[in-house]
């Protein structure tokens, strides 16, 4: 980056730093830190929610899909599209009734403390492998501007800094860099398409096609595989810990289903702004090593001055904010179902944990991770697993705690079943989705007609 890059990455890094410092100061109970009070109104809510869904995992990957099947990727962003307007209208309003503090608390209240262990254990394992995805990703992103330091030593780095960031502050600070961020990103992300329009030499649709043969794109990215991460999508997301946490943060029930609908709406165009600017590469004819790298060649060498410092700026606070959302969920789900409830306090608890789950994040980026977008799918396993339990928890009475566990043994059985039964480029994502989420919600079912639970524990507020 030249000079000016370097002033403007510097700028918004320094703004970043100063709003989370800043609001940290305010931080004084775990309530605060981990659940901003719950009082988050709309703007702010839907603001770090969809800094919470645009990450750089999710950014490197279909950008990489977007540099190889053009625009037939924007498929990808309508998945998020669809899945969280469904987050919107079936358990948004159903999280805030709830108001916990972590999306695990349900199992326990609606099932029983075992239920209650083996999703906490579900979603903290989940959570584990996204948090270590999303800093492989920020570290591919930021490995053009530093060539010379190895992996580890970058991917050190930039955890470091989202720890000095967020970690004093928790959720408030989160929240307001979110803010932030989302405003920059708002202004930057149509801004970068142009740029690359205008470097393709304004492409009509017919080059596009041309460069990117329907056949060709749908051999890469077949209909199927973006059907079955629809409905992954669609049962994973509404047991999502940091969304979830967020949703309790929430000033109302309102506010809380109206952010979400929002979000989805900014998600998909967010994101399809940046699989336009990279598929615009091909049509360049660049011809890159990986397709994950076609998002760092377009901010290395498309965007005017300035603009590449602060697009390297925007995505790492994408990055930063998205792994801060997921540690402070997993510190919530820590404390809520593993600690002792007498020692709430002070945030000092919270931090430490957090702290802790950023070392695992570090450790397992650089030792598990290979491709970025199959292992965020993977990750998904244990979570989709709980969809049974969680929406008969919310939706029917007779479900019982021994029909919750059936499901769940079965769902996670089934999903890692035909991952090595058909691997990845068996396209297991079909067979896992199409067939085990009827699975899930058959066995859930019989299982709680055959084995109903003695007295019935149903948390009154969802009837």
């Amino acid at each position: 980056m030249n000079s000016i890059d370097t002033v403007c990455f510097l700028s918004f890094m320094f703004s970043i730093v100063g709003i989370g410092l800043w609001r940290a100061g305010k931080v004084r109970q775990e309530s605060s830190y981990l659940l901003a009070d719950r009082k988050i109104g709309l703007f702010a809510l839907t603001a770090t929610l969809v800094m919470t869904e645009f990450n750089t995992s999710t950014l490197v990957a279909f950008s990489s899909m977007g540099y190889l099947t053009g625009l037939f990727a924007i498929s990808l962003p309508a998945v998020f599209l669809i899945g969280l307007l469904f987050y919107s209208g079936v358990v948004a309003k159903k999280w805030k009734q709830f108001n916990g503090l972590s999306v695990a608390q349900f199992f326990t209240q609606r099932y029983g403390r075992g239920v209650g262990r083996v999703a906490s254990i579900a979603l903290l394992t989940a959570m584990a492998g996204f948090s270590a995805v999303y800093v492989k990703s920020l570290t591919l992103l930021f490995a053009l501007i530093f060539p010379s330091m190895s992996f580890e030593g970058l991917s050190l780095l930039l955890v470091a800094i989202v720890v000095f960031v967020t970690l004093r502050g928790g959720l408030v600070s989160i929240i307001h860099t979110d803010v932030l961020s989302f405003c920059v990103i708002a202004l930057f992300l149509p801004f970068m398409a142009y740029f690359a329009w205008s470097a393709a030499e304004f492409p009509n649709m017919n080059q596009f096609f041309e460069a990117y043969p329907l056949e060709s794109a749908t051999a890469i990215l077949p209909p199927s595989f973006v059907i079955a991460i629809t409905l992954i999508t669609m049962f994973t997301y509404i047991l999502a810990p940091w969304y979830g946490q967020k949703i309790f943060a929430a000033q109302s029930e309102k506010v809380a289903r109206n952010a979400v609908f929002i979000a989805a709406i900014l998600v998909f165009a967010f994101y399809s702004c940046t699989v336009f600017a990279v598929s615009l590469l091909k049509l360049k004819g660049v011809a890159l090593d990986s397709p994950d790298l076609a998002l760092p060649h377009l901010l290395q060498h498309y965007l005017p001055r300035g603009w590449k410092g602060l697009g390297y700026a925007v995505f790492f606070a994408a990055a930063a904010t998205t792994l801060s959302g997921v540690w402070s969920a997993m510190t919530s789900m820590v404390i809520a179902d593993f600690l002792e409830q007498k020692d709430r306090g002070s945030y000092k608890r919270g931090a430490c944990i957090t702290l802790a789950f950023a070392a695992l994040s570090y450790l397992l980026a650089n030792t598990l991770v290979d491709q970025v977008f199959q292992k965020l799918i993977l990750a998904n396993i244990p979570i989709l697993a709980l969809s049974f339990a969680l929406l008969s928890g919310f939706y029917w009475k007779k479900a019982s705690s021994k029909g919750a566990i059936l499901s769940i043994v079965v769902g996670l059985l089934w999903g890692i079943g035909v991952y090595f039964h058909y691997g990845e480029e068996g396209g297991y994502q079909w067979y896992w989705a199409v067939y085990g989420i009827p699975l899930i919600f058959l066995t859930g079912s019989i299982g709680s007609l055959l084995f109903p639970d003695r007295s019935e524990v149903i948390v009154e507020q969802f009837d």
